[in-house]
């Protein structure tokens, strides 16, 4: 009986480190898709100059990794693994393109400076958010909550057009997105205790995909230097 629920024990920890390795390792798979995707996309002039004065391409992108996100949150227990995998690499290709900008607004040097201190903010921020005893629950509601708040705050601001007020929405995204990924470390590391399901390690990859990439945008957006 004590080796039967010894190997239970074991068998539910080992699923649990799983997960969570899988969550962070499809995570960084995505970044490594992203990445190259938008270095490469960054160099066709032809690529480029169809983002650019296409506007409807630009924006049925975006339309298009918005319903990949929903996509893969409202079906990710009812669909198979390697769709949902494939869901989130094609999530993190469709975001490369419209993220290939970068390369052209900054410098060279800007953004794989701006990636490191991400790395480092974001890796700190996870450590806290698995290693705690205290319960997350309640930053993760009201980062969610001040996160509507600068959505809506940035749709006003497509109207007043006010750098100012960008660049203050810049430092809460931070901040928002600082306190997301302790909490959704967290969230994953308990989820993961409860089921075996490893469809939930692409749905933790996306969600920490996410919230490095708002660290990394925001960051950008005001230690990065523009060329001239």
């Amino acid at each position: 009986m004590y080796l039967r629920m010894q190997t239970t024990i074991d068998t539910k920890l080992t699923t649990h480190i799983n997960i969570v390795n899988q969550s962070f390792t499809w995570m960084f798979v995505g970044l490594l898709v992203t990445g190259l995707s938008s270095l490469f996309i960054a160099s066709n002039e032809a690529i480029m100059n169809a983002l650019t004065f296409n506007s409807l391409l630009y924006y049925g992108l975006i339309l298009g990794e918005l319903g990949l996100v929903f996509f893969l949150t409202l079906r990710i227990t009812k669909i198979s693994f390697e769709a949902a995998l494939f869901s989130f690499l094609g999530y993190s290709l469709l975001n490369s393109i419209t993220l290939s900008a970068i390369f052209i607004l900054y410098t060279g040097a800007s953004i794989p400076s701006t990636f490191a201190i991400t790395a480092i903010v974001f890796g700190v921020m996870a450590f806290y958010g698995y290693t705690t005893k205290k319960d997350l629950t309640t930053i993760g509601n009201l980062a969610f909550m001040a996160l509507i708040g600068v959505i809506l705050s940035s749709l006003v601001n497509l109207f007043l057009r006010s750098d100012a007020f960008s660049y203050v929405l810049s430092y809460i995204t931070i901040f928002i997105f600082i306190g997301l990924t302790a909490y959704d470390t967290q969230k994953i590391k308990n989820l993961a205790q409860y089921s075996n399901n490893n469809n939930l390690g692409v749905l933790g990859a996306l969600t920490l995909y996410l919230d490095f990439i708002n660290i990394f945008l925001n960051l950008l957006r005001i230690l990065g230097r523009r060329r001239r």
